[in-house]
């Protein structure tokens, strides 16, 4: 399941939805994940108010089109699968947003199935765990310098 988080810079509702759908589109074609597994944070920073900072580096020249696309997702995929993503984000991101594959900068975060809470606050991935697991550690006095 992964979470994904969009930001871009002069992004109008329109252009975040069409960014988001690339990405979506994406990881199913290349990961696998269901149509259904649709979770995202979009974001349109105004270059004002708020701005997203970028560079020309490794010798990739960004400029005010830039995509910052941030995927969480529970470890596993190969290298192999992980270079298909970025390429077929790049390739969606131009044609659904108009975003040139150069401006499009992707970064996975992978972690454990314990990571991860989809409501009713349980661990859904998780192997069930005792009922000790749910318990809060006992209150020790002194056992933090800020004395909590």
């Amino acid at each position: 399941m992964p979470f994904v988080r969009i930001d871009a810079l002069q992004a109008d509702g329109a252009r975040l939805e069409a960014l988001g759908r690339a990405v979506h589109e994406a990881l199913m074609e290349t990961i696998g994940i269901p149509p259904d597994d649709h979770f995202q944070v979009l974001v349109g920073h105004d270059g004002v108010t708020s701005t997203l900072r970028y560079g020309d580096y490794l010798g990739v020249h960004r400029d005010e089109g830039i995509v910052y696309v941030t995927i969480t997702l529970r470890a596993g995929r190969t290298p192999r699968q992980k270079r298909a993503l970025y390429r077929r984000i790049a390739e969606l991101a131009e044609r659904y947003a108009g975003t040139e594959p150069r401006n499009v900068f992707v970064t996975l975060t992978e972690n454990a199935p314990i990571d991860w809470s989809l409501g009713d606050g349980l661990a859904q991935y998780a192997p069930p765990a005792g009922p000790e697991a749910c318990e809060p550690p006992a209150f020790q006095p002194g056992g933090h310098r800020d004395g909590g």
